[in-house]
């Protein structure tokens, strides 16, 4: 994600948690919650799902 959007992404936390929990979200509205969908995102998931709460495509890489 850092890799993809530094540009855009002004802070980003990791808050530890117990449980298995994973959750996601972007200007404090939830965009993925492993708990929500009792499963573990699939691969790029949670990338289109910030695409989406953004509209930022991710840079090229060179």
């Amino acid at each position: 994600m850092l890799e993809k959007y530094t540009p855009v992404i002004e802070q980003f936390t990791l808050i530890p948690s117990s449980g298995g929990r994973f959750e996601v979200t972007v200007d404090d509205r939830l965009i993925y919650s492993k708990k929500a969908t009792g499963r573990h995102a699939e691969e790029g998931e949670v990338a289109r799902l910030f695409e989406e709460a953004t509209g930022v495509k991710p840079m090229p890489r060179e």
